[in-house]
């Protein structure tokens, strides 16, 4: 997660709390879904960001996974595409890691 993402999350967090925010992310790879996922639920692992010893405490999920929350007109224009070449479960596996 980049930087300038990292600010905006943080910023978004002080307003409004981390009560009703979540973290949508769309990442086409486990690994750095999970990352983003620690980053906003545990802080930046990698030390570099605003959030580096941070932690929000934010619940993350893939887009994938609310798939079923989703107008199904909008998930087929917009992700139905990237979810036939992605690894979902193990995207999915990774995401919720940092929920539990």
């Amino acid at each position: 997660m980049d930087l300038e993402n990292q600010a905006r999350i943080k910023e978004l967090c002080e307003k409004f709390g981390n009560t009703d925010l979540i973290v949508l992310l769309g990442g086409a790879e486990a690994e750095a879904s999970g990352l983003a996922a620690e980053t906003v639920s545990a802080g930046d692992p990698t030390f570099a960001g605003p959030l580096a010893g941070v932690p929000l405490g934010l619940k993350a999920y893939h887009i994938v996974e609310l798939k079923d929350e989703i107008d199904a007109t909008v998930y087929e224009d917009q992700v139905a595409m990237m979810e036939m070449v992605i690894d979902v479960d193990a995207i999915i596996s990774e995401v919720s890691t940092y929920r539990a």
